[in-house]
């Protein structure tokens, strides 16, 4: 019967029990050591087989000769700034395409008849023991498979060496041959070397050596035609630059003639030097004048009659004459007013010092307009000479601009005439030295070294392709083994087991040998001749005793996802276990494949529990002790078993069953076979899951353990079984025993030694 506080399990889909940011080495390298025989296998397999075929290969053969290249110093028209530029980078790139060009090419190949040469005509080629073209025809494969009828095959155009004309021949001769040279300049030198690749080692050398020489001479040829056509275009151009020379001369000497001209340089300086000079009087003029003008300006608003106001203009009164005039006429005034308070008008005194007064009155006035008109004659001379000089200016600056505008025009013809003359004395010096060294050109290269005949060949390198394709395939073995491992649903240990299913791990049974038949598996610990396997179904024992020390679980369900995980043998030794300490009876209600009668040697007439279930049989018929338990077998196999573990008698059996026991072990059927499990984990009070070590993939238990979890069945936990508990160790599964002894180390520490089972 169940209890009514039974714990609801929830499978979940799937946890990572780890950090997926972080690489576990532990854990690869474990993965690594499990598939080592392949990843070695693997890339010694690959570097015999890539041996084995490069060894088939022809061999080739590198012939080098080597240049030096210099600057080319030609300066065949004497334009400065070539020699930098030959000497660039650029002029060096433009010499390798040279050595590599076409023309030189089909030079080496006429010098050297490699139209005739078995590398190069097919001919005399042997035919290759698997054509590459026939496996790539589909042409061919569409013909052999007889679907030419419905798939329409056109020929393609035969240009094969027979059906090729002689150009078209010489053309992909001279193209394979150009694909086997290559040019490669020595980092910061002049100096590169030509390298000709072929199966003929004689051959390769000779045409690097060819390749060299024949550069060197198309290059002395090509200096030589150009001194020759630099020649010819200067001799043409020296008749026009003589023309133009004339032509210049005879445009200067009649303009000169024209104008009248003598000395250019003296006229401009005699010209330039008066309207100096005018122009300082023209300054000094301004001067005045403005000085003039200012004093003019302040008698300028008074009247001629007025002198009075004009003695008290500043310029007037400023006048020494006027200042001494004023003075005087103050006194005599001053004499009159005090005379006047004393005398009368007709007094001889009054009378003198009234024409004293008179008289300096007049002084005054007559100074003051002897002052005026010297300021405005000042103003008019000042004016006038202004005017004068600004005429004189004027007048010799137009023909300082005539003089100008000749000089300017003379300058322009005699630079004209210099112009041309140089022009026509640079071209003739070159023509002269072209003309002089056109015999002795020297090359801008020179063979350094000489190809000689190469002794070992340079491709295939077997020993480098073996190693890179080792490497590669180490690599690619190992990438196997990962993605292998990543594929690889089975659970191999606990740690397994609580990332993948979420569920805890109550213990594992170990792998037993060969020669161990089954039905002694499912009695071994009650004979105890396995101390490792004792050990680990008490540890289990322990963890269902424990997980349920407040509310005991008195009925256990052991089940399975398939058929052959050992579920029997676990629930047959943990009944053996729990009978140690407590009255156990060990149910089997795997009704459809029943063992039990083969592993406890029933009689074949005893009643079992289909009987008793179906009230054939009494339970004392049908229960029979064996090794401290007692034992009830499926007896008469049902036609329909679920049906029977889902009536009210069932239901009522176990209940007596549970008033007479302490512990009922249940042998139930795999979970995903049938649905009985289900049924019966309805009445139990926890029910234990059998996994079979790595061989039961991971979704079948995940399916399994969601059905268990839709009726709320009570799982305590997995245990494995099938454990290699050797291999545990070596590849640390996680399965509880590690450490320095290990599962049977552990056992052997304490006396437990295989040679000291009983």
């Amino acid at each position: 019967m169940a209890s009514d506080n039974r714990e609801l399990n929830q499978v979940p889909a799937g946890q990572d029990g780890g950090d997926d940011d972080v690489i576990d080495l532990r854990q690869l390298w474990v993965t690594l050591m499990r598939h080592k025989w392949g990843i070695i296998t693997l890339p010694l397999l690959v570097v015999m087989l890539v041996y084995l075929y490069v060894s088939t290969l022809t061999p080739i053969y590198r012939g080098t000769s080597s240049l030096l290249i210099e600057p080319d110093t030609g300066n065949v028209v004497g334009i400065q700034g070539v020699d930098s530029m030959a000497a660039s980078r650029e002029y060096l790139q433009t010499q390798f395409e040279l050595l590599k060009s076409r023309g030189l090419a089909e030079r080496v190949v006429n010098e050297l008849g490699l139209a005739d040469h078995p590398e190069f005509d097919p001919a005399q080629q042997e035919p290759p023991l698997i054509d590459l073209a026939v496996l790539t025809d589909w042409r061919g494969w569409i013909t052999a498979l007889g679907l030419d009828g419905m798939i329409p095959v056109t020929e393609p155009e035969d240009l094969n060496a027979q059906t090729l004309s002689e150009a078209q021949r010489r053309e992909r001769i001279v193209s394979a041959f150009r694909s086997r040279v290559t040019v490669e300049p020595r980092r910061n030198t002049q100096l590169v070397d030509i390298q000709v690749e072929m199966a003929d080692a004689a051959t390769a050398a000779e045409a690097a050596n060819a390749l060299a020489n024949g550069y060197i001479e198309r290059q002395l040829q090509a200096r030589l035609d150009m001194t020759e056509q630099a020649t010819g275009w200067m001799s043409n151009r020296m008749a026009d630059l003589k023309d133009q020379l004339d032509s210049s001369e005879r445009r200067l000497q009649a303009y000169v003639e024209e104008q009248d001209l003598v000395d250019m340089d003296g006229v401009t300086t005699v010209e330039a030097s008066e309207l100096s000079q005018l122009n300082e009087r023209l300054v000094d003029a301004r001067q005045d004048f403005a000085r003039a003008e200012n004093q003019y300006q302040q008698i300028a608003g008074v009247t001629e009659a007025n002198w009075r106001e004009q003695a008290t203009v500043p310029v007037v009164r400023s006048n020494s004459l006027v200042s001494e005039a004023l003075s005087a006429e103050s006194a005599a005034r001053a004499k009159v007013d005090e005379l006047s308070q004393r005398y009368g008008p007709r007094h001889p005194t009054m009378i003198e010092a009234q024409d004293e007064l008179n008289a300096a009155t007049e002084t005054l006035r007559s100074q003051v307009q002897q002052v005026v008109a010297s300021i405005e004659q000042d103003y008019e001379l000042a004016r006038t000479n202004l005017r004068s000089l600004e005429s004189a200016f004027d007048d010799n600056r137009e023909a300082i601009r005539e003089v100008q505008q000749k000089e300017f025009r003379f300058r322009e013809l005699e630079r004209e005439v210099e112009t041309n003359r140089t022009l026509y004395n640079t071209f003739l010096n070159r023509l002269k030295e072209t003309t002089a060294t056109a015999d002795v050109e020297d090359a801008n290269a020179r063979v350094v070294d000489n190809a000689v005949v190469p002794r070992s060949p340079v491709k295939p390198r077997k020993a480098q392709i073996s190693l890179i394709a080792g490497v590669l395939a180490f690599m690619a073995a190992i990438g196997l083994a990962l993605l292998r491992e990543q594929f690889d649903n089975r659970i191999r240990g606990s740690a397994e087991v609580e990332s993948k299913l979420g569920i805890p791990m109550l213990g594992l049974l170990p792998l037993q040998k060969k020669s161990v038949e089954r039905n002694q598996i499912a009695r071994l610990f009650t004979r105890d001749r396995d101390k490792a396997f004792s050990e680990a179904v008490r540890t289990i024992r322990t963890g269902v005793v424990l997980s349920g020390l407040d509310n005991p679980h008195k009925i256990i369900v052991v089940t399975s996802s398939t058929p052959g995980e050992g579920k029997t043998s676990l629930a047959s030794n943990l009944a053996a276990s729990l009978g140690q300490m407590e009255r156990v009876l060990l149910l089997e209600a795997d009704m459809r494949k029943p063992t039990f009668r083969r592993i406890f040697e029933f009689d074949q007439d005893r009643p079992g529990l289909a009987d008793v279930a179906a009230g054939n049989a009494t339970s004392e018929q049908a229960i029979q002790s064996f090794d401290g338990i007692d034992v009830m077998a499926c007896g008469t196999i049902p036609p329909n078993p679920l049906e029977l573990v889902s009536s009210q008698r069932f239901t009522d059996l176990l209940e007596k069953l549970d008033q007479q026991y302490d512990r009922i072990v249940i042998d139930a059927p795999p979970v995903q076979a049938v649905s009985d499990p289900l049924v019966l984990s309805t009445h139990a009070n926890t029910v234990i899951y059998m996994v079979k070590s790595d061989a039961t993939p991971v979704p079948l238990v995940r399916k399994g353990l969601e059905r268990l979890a839709e009726v709320n069945a009570p799982i305590a936990g997995i245990v494995l079984d099938h454990v290699d508990v050797k291999k545990s160790r070596k590849y640390g599964y996680g399965y509880g025993y590690g450490g320095k002894y290990g599962a049977e180390g552990y056992y052997d520490y304490y006396g437990y030694s295989s040679a000291g089972r009983s």
